[in-house]
């Protein structure tokens, strides 16, 4: 089977994933969505709120240093096998044959890519705004905002896929750029074999297909996107010759690479160390964020001559299904009793403010404040969150 055959398959997995996962739902909300109104991330039925978004940050750290660690090992294999840019540019080949037809396969062409325009900016929208609540697109009440970045978003991706198509690998994207500083002599290349250079027939078969009009033959080049087009053309023309192709991968020049390297132990060190960072985050994860507030009432004695504390617990469910909370106060002596005795159930996304009265009947011994904790769980959902607070006590006890 050709490359050629294996990057196609690869562009439509993708294609399928990125324009399906918006409509995959779990736990009633999307899979993947930002959601800009109540400012929370859907990942796959887990709901991350803003105030949780260190979490996003060490996630995005470590997505970002695995980045460079597949880079330092496989090269641009991103650039040819994965990217968007790529995978559009393979589907719409019909915009590069119009150069060479007449005016009225040009105008079908540059249609059927305003088209795919179109659709492609709908689909980069769904990540933020539900795609249920997005199609029929004609709904007026999307909001001029949404209109506004779907018109300029097609406009963007139409201009760069009629006009500049591969030439934005070369001249444009930034991640090219960059590239070339996390490249080693053992990263993947594509590489004329050096061993059999003189078998070549100067065919210029090679440099025909190259995407991004490079001559592979003169060596390594930094707009080589590791397509493997010129790997497939050579592989045709020396099969008619009986003879293997000229061109293949390697791990460095002459394929003389390792992939167990000093670079690779510190790159998937920092690696290792950011994923299992993200991954205690994540396991520590409650779901449920409170605060203890102050209540307006001071602490005070009763007539049986107890101390009573008033609070106000501001709890937010961050969950996507309810939970029933029991509230429980530690135990600094044996006479401690509190308001709250029942659970109390928090709707998913919800958030309630909940008085508490905190009485002590034994005040032997208490100073004029001492350190309480407040728990809040629900064993049912794995949840355990406690807070500190001052229990006060009155100048005259």
């Amino acid at each position: 089977m050709r490359i050629r055959t294996l990057r196609r398959i690869a562009g439509i997995i993708q294609a399928v994933l990125i324009m399906g996962i918006p409509f995959i739902r779990i736990k009633s909300e999307s899979a993947l969505r930002f959601d800009i109104p109540t400012l929370r991330l859907h990942v796959f039925g887990y709901s991350i709120w803003m105030q949780e978004f260190f979490i996003v940050l060490i996630a995005t750290i470590f997505l970002t240093l695995l980045i460079v660690l597949v880079t330092l090992i496989f090269g641009r294999v991103w650039c040819g096998w994965l990217c968007p840019q790529t995978v559009l540019v393979d589907f719409t080949l019909f915009v590069d044959k119009s150069k060479k037809k007449g005016f009225a396969y040009k105008l079908f062409a540059f249609g059927v890519t305003f088209v795919v325009s179109i659709i492609v900016a709908a689909s980069l929208i769904w990540y933020f705004v539900s795609p249920y609540e997005f199609i029929p697109f004609m709904r007026r009440d999307l909001g001029p905002t949404t209109w506004g970045f779907w018109i300029v978003m097609t406009a963007i991706i139409f201009l760069n896929y009629a006009l500049l198509r591969h030439k934005w690998c070369s001249t444009v994207c930034p991640y090219a750029k960059l590239q070339g500083v996390m490249f080693d002599q053992s990263t993947l290349i594509i590489e004329l074999d050096p061993e059999r250079a003189g078998e070549c027939i100067n065919c210029k078969r090679c440099e025909n297909v190259c995407p991004t009009n490079i001559n592979i033959r003169e060596g390594l080049n930094a707009a080589c996107i590791n397509c493997a087009e010129c790997l497939d053309a050579c592989n045709e023309v020396m099969e008619r010759q009986g003879k293997k192709g000229l061109i293949h991968y390697a791990f460095g020049t002459a394929g003389e690479g390792r992939i167990l390297r000093q670079n690779f132990f510190i790159v998937g060190g920092f690696v290792l160390v950011f994923f299992i960072f993200f991954i205690h985050l994540t396991m520590a994860r409650t779901g449920i964020d409170f605060t203890i507030l102050p209540h307006n009432m001071e602490a005070r004695f009763t007539k049986d001559g107890s101390i009573i504390n008033a609070y106000v617990l501001s709890v937010k469910n961050m969950l996507n299904e309810p939970v029933d909370l029991r509230i429980s106060v530690e135990r600094f002596n044996e006479t401690v009793s509190q308001s709250i005795n029942e659970p109390v159930r928090i709707e998913a996304g919800g958030a309630d403010k909940l008085p508490l009265f905190v009485r002590v009947k034994d005040t032997s011994g208490l100073k004029t404040a001492r350190k309480i904790k407040i728990t809040l769980s629900d064993k049912n959902k794995n949840i355990n969150s406690t807070r500190e607070t001052n229990f006060i006590v009155p100048d005259d006890v």
